[in-house]
């Protein structure tokens, strides 16, 4: 498996299309017995409570699974790059007390996503302001800020690159998305902006072999190519494997395992 300490990720203990749930605190055990992967990526959606009982609760269940958190993907409704003050010390706050969260669980890091803005269109200065401020407190914590190319309007890889470009932080780096821009853009521009993210890439990437949009677009990735860049740029986080397509979840998560396993070895 080479150097990289590969890892794996899949939705997480979501309900969707009548499949059954599963809480939070039995998932690390659940994804050890079916994939022997000990490390998750848990989104903060997922957490029933942030309370410090329960937080530690999870985190006895987790070691006593031997499994840890890679990551937390971490979604808020505020963005920091918002025209409107009190929005973004909202953002901000937010995204600090998961960086705390993270710290108590044992993450090293956290993905903070970049909500669009009602009074504006992306802002690279406001944005690099608000994540300096937040980087900064994730360095008092030990707990690194990735931003992952998602929505194509204010996480546009581009726009990502050049905001961490700005804020020149060792605490804040980019998380590359296999499918996400591929399903918004051509392949041209797609694989161009995987080479960009994965410039400044650090601790964790997110495998996909395909993703389906809203309007049940399907778009299929070429995980060689995409492996390659990986390579080219001698990353070495975590590849967190995450289906997010119809079918069994299992089957192919497992299949994408070891997929991934063959590209990295």
């Amino acid at each position: 498996m080479a150097s990289y300490p590969f890892r794996e990720f899949i939705a997480g203990p979501e309900h969707k299309a009548g499949n059954p749930t599963i809480e939070l605190v039995d998932f690390p055990a659940h994804i050890v017995q079916k994939f022997q992967v000990h490390h998750i990526e848990p989104w903060s959606a997922h957490f029933p409570a942030t309370d410090v009982q329960y937080l530690e609760q999870f985190r006895r269940a987790a070691a006593k699974a031997n499994c840890g958190v890679a990551n937390i993907a971490v979604d808020g409704e505020e963005s920091p790059y918002a025209a409107n003050r009190a929005e973004r010390e909202k953002a901000i706050e937010f995204r600090k007390q998961w960086i705390d969260i993270a710290a108590r669980i044992g993450s090293p890091s956290v993905r903070t996503n970049i909500p669009r803005a009602k009074d504006s269109k992306p802002e690279a200065a406001r944005l690099g302001t608000s994540l300096k401020i937040i980087a900064d407190h994730g360095a008092k914590k030990n707990v690194v800020v990735h931003l992952e190319n998602d929505n194509p309007v204010s996480e546009d890889p581009f726009f990502l690159v050049q905001v961490v470009e700005r804020v020149n932080s060792a605490w804040l780096h980019t998380l590359p998305d296999f499918g996400n821009t591929l399903n918004a853009h051509d392949p041209d521009y797609a694989y161009r902006a995987i080479n960009a993210m994965f410039a400044h890439a650090y601790g964790i990437c997110h495998v996909k072999n395909r993703e389906v949009n809203s309007q049940g677009k399907v778009t299929q990735v070429d995980l060689a190519r995409t492996f390659a860049i990986l390579r080219k740029h001698d990353y070495k986080g975590y590849c967190s494997i995450e289906y997010d397509a119809p079918g069994d979840p299992y089957a192919a998560t497992a299949g994408l395992v070891e997929q991934t396993v063959r590209y990295l070895s």
